[in-house]
């Protein structure tokens, strides 16, 4: 007789329904929703938890790496609290760059990562932080523990692509970004997201 085991007759919504995982905030579970191929920016609709198109990307850049978020976190108090000068974040799922040396050339799909940094962005005056991290087991970025085990060209390609992507033409930019941190600072960055998730969400609402 096959073991029984638990599942969901249901689709999970990504950012409510699946776990961040049992080690974090040193390794997260990422649901993925662009790859370094897509010319679109791909996310989850938070009422039904599918994928959709958000809106075709303005310039000519693709993503550096995998971008996802971590599933029940979520940028409020707590997470612009770590950041000088701003007093609210942008209210969505805590957004996550996976570093991978193996190509992964589809999206919505979940995978093991190991936090190791993070680059602090601000957007219309909103903390809008992207932690930065490398694909857990990999065998070129396993044994990288922090953000000083990736080449500058790499972390300066993240950065100008973040720092321009919604940037249109005749417009002034919103983005800025103040600083990229390291691993301690980003783990606090997940730490805040989750607490900021159970209090909008979960246990800790009042």
């Amino acid at each position: 007789m096959p073991e029984r085991r638990s599942f969901s007759q249901w689709r999970s919504h990504p950012w409510h329904g699946l776990s961040p995982g049992p080690a974090v905030p040193d390794t997260v579970v990422a649901f993925i929703e662009m790859t370094p191929y897509d010319v679109v920016k791909y996310e989850v609709d938070k009422e039904t938890g599918y994928l959709k198109v958000d809106r075709p990307q303005t310039g000519s850049s693709s993503p550096p790496t995998l971008y996802g978020f971590i599933p029940q976190t979520y940028c409020a108090d707590r997470v612009a609290g770590l950041v000088d000068g701003v007093d609210r974040a942008d209210g969505d799922p805590l957004d996550i760059c996976v570093l991978s040396e193996r190509q992964i050339n589809r999206a919505e799909i979940l995978l093991k990562a190991r936090v190791i940094g993070g680059v602090q962005m601000i957007d219309d005056e909103e903390a809008d932080d992207k932690i930065l991290a490398v694909l857990a087991e990999d065998p070129v970025w396993a044994d990288t523990l922090d953000i000083e085990g990736i080449p500058d060209a790499m972390i300066d390609r993240i950065v100008h692509y973040f720092a321009t992507y919604k940037t249109l033409p005749g417009r002034e930019p919103t983005v800025r970004i103040p600083q990229v941190y390291g691993a301690d600072h980003a783990r606090a960055v997940v730490d805040a997201a989750l607490a900021d998730y159970r209090v909008a969400f979960g246990d800790d609402r009042s």
